[in-house]
């Protein structure tokens, strides 16, 4: 079964659909996703790969293209490449044919842009950055032409033969479109096609040391490509004519039709590529595979799931209307999808001693319990229960009220699959701090109450002999701010969350999970949805990460309540 067949009609499955009936480019559907490798994805590609790639998978015969937007060699890498491929793979996506990329159409551009320049569309301008700009205009009036505006054809043949031939120092010279500098479309005011840049390319290397802008190189590279439907976020919208431009003033077969949705934007979260850098290159998270970071890397080694995510791109929908996500939503996304598949397993993060003095020394016990108490189909594994265990420091009271369902010196608890253990007495170290508990426990009591009284709490435990020693990262939100971006006066890291990442150094584990599986999610019960990071856990004792609470625990704070 396709990953996407679930995708909703939305406006561009209409404008399909009519472009079909009407067999519009030849009953074809080719869409494409095109990245450019100067970081890695997250989550606001996440929409658009889930309807590009959707796309293709929705109709038959369809297909989706992965094209790297190369066009900028000084901020790109291979080491962004292989990201961007791992995680299209991993969301799902299933490109058509190899991996393409705009660099490899660099010669047809080339020789597109000598085109232009020879029906008198195109001229060689030698403002500087500075002048080009004060000959802009605004929004409000009109821009003035450049001086250079009027050379002549043979004239801009031989500057761009030279810029190509690298005898010009960057900023000195760029070829321009010749279009109108009083249109009230900005973006047609004589646009910039190419600029000069001596920068090694990682695909061509020195070949070429001029390089097209990407509204000359995207709509030569879709019609190249054969692309139907060429699928951008809302801000290419005032870059439609010009990309329309492009190709009605060049000699080439192929129109593809691009249409404009809204972008995804989560409160709580940063998705500008250029600040998340910022955060990489300042140390302020460990890289962009940081479980905090909204890119696919992070969010996969934190625990998110592709269908997670999938799911949730379904849910919020493609239109054309603007607006802003509850990142709640992406949070219940993963945590439904977590409830079903992920096995359940006891962990133990502030551990606290507990000897259970009535129980024989040296006994060991295997207790039963299901992997899923909604999935029998999964089993059940065995627990093992001993002398002496350990329970959570939040789940004791010397004293508490009626509300508190927990261990209560004098009272008594359930431990979850196991039996009811009274609190006797608390021993307490020199400075009146809890070293650990004594208690006795009722062998007449393993999976009933006692006759005659109810138990009420329930905790969780571990087996002390055979507990697992290990480290949890409990992560939380990057930011505390729902906009963290959204005031330009203001340095947006100073919306980082201080809690976002607590680190627990000797959490105690069930024994089942010795040999934890990759890949897999648990919900340690009470604690939250947990994922095996085989990443920090190389030769050293297991990580774990919190990939989500159990329960929005934000919608709780942002009420006021304790």
């Amino acid at each position: 079964m396709s990953e996407f067949e679930a995708i909703k009609p939305n406006f561009i499955t209409q404008i399909i659909d009519k472009d079909l009936e009407a067999n519009q480019h030849d009953g074809k559907i080719v869409t494409r996703f095109p990245p450019e490798p100067n970081g890695f994805l997250h989550v606001g590609h996440a929409k658009s790969i889930c309807l590009n790639f959707g796309i293709a998978e929705f109709y038959a015969g369809a297909a989706c293209n992965l094209r790297f937007d190369d066009t900028n060699p000084e901020k790109e890498s291979q080491d962004f490449i292989d990201a961007i491929q791992r995680d299209v793979e991993w969301l799902g996506g299933k490109w058509a044919g190899p991996v393409r990329y705009a660099s490899a159409y660099f010669d047809q551009i080339h020789a597109f842009a000598l085109e232009l320049i020879q029906k008198g569309k195109a001229y060689v301008c030698s403002l500087t950055a500075e002048e080009m700009t004060a000959t802009r205009g605004t929004l409000k009036s009109p821009g003035t032409n450049s001086p250079y505006r009027e050379r002549s054809v043979a004239d801009n043949l031989d500057l761009f033969e030279r810029m190509r031939q690298g005898e010009f120092a960057e900023g000195t010279h760029v070829l321009r479109a010749k279009i109108d500098m009083a249109s009230p479309n900005i973006n047609l005011r004589d646009p910039i096609l190419y600029r000069i840049r001596h920068a090694h390319h990682h695909q061509t290397g020195e070949k070429w040391c001029i390089y097209p802008m990407y509204d000359f190189t995207h709509p030569i590279s879709d019609a190249l490509e054969g692309i139907t439907h060429s699928l951008c976020t809302l801000e290419f919208e005032d870059h439609r004519p010009l990309y329309d431009w492009v190709l009605d003033n060049i000699t080439i077969a192929c129109h593809p039709r691009q249409i404009e949705f809204a972008r995804l934007n989560l409160n709580f979260t940063v998705t500008s590529k250029r600040k998340l850098k910022q955060l990489v290159d300042q140390a302020l998270v460990d890289g962009w595979d940081d479980p905090r970071m909204p890119t696919l890397a992070g969010m996969r080694r934190r625990g998110y799931t592709p269908r997670s995510i999938r799911n949730f791109c379904n849910a919020i929908g493609v239109t054309r209307s603007e607006g802003v996500v509850d990142v709640a939503m992406l949070e219940f996304a993963i945590r439904e999808d977590l409830n079903e598949r992920a096995p359940r397993a006891m962990g133990v993060l502030k551990p606290l001693r507990v000897v259970i003095t009535n129980y024989p020394e040296g006994q060991v016990e295997q207790l039963l319990a299901p992997n899923h108490p909604q999935r029998p189909e999964l089993g059940s594994r065995e627990i093992p229960f001993s002398r002496e265990v350990f329970i959570d420091v939040e789940d004791f009271r010397e004293e508490a009220n009626k509300h508190f369902k927990r261990l209560i010196l004098g009272k008594e608890v359930r431990l979850r699959n196991g039996y009811v253990i009274r609190c006797d007495e608390v021993i307490k170290t020199a400075d009146g701090a809890i070293d650990h508990l004594l208690c006795s426990y009722d062998p007449e009591t393993l999976g009933k109450d006692p006759e005659g009284r109810k138990v009420k709490g329930v905790i969780h435990w571990v087996s002390a002999v055979h507990a697992i020693d290990a480290e949890v990262h409990l992560y939380d939100r990057l930011f505390n701010h729902e906009s963290p971006d959204g005031n330009r006066e203001e340095d947006f890291t100073a919306h980082l969350n201080p809690h976002s990442l607590c680190v627990i150094a000797d959490a105690k584990l069930e024994a089942s999970l010795a040999s934890p599986q990759a890949e897999l999610p648990y919900q340690f019960e009470r604690e939250g949805y947990f994922f095996f990071d085989p990443v920090r856990s190389a030769g050293g004792k297991p990580v774990f990460n919190r990939t989500v609470t159990l329960r929005d625990t934000w919608a709780k704070v942002e009420g006021g309540q304790d």
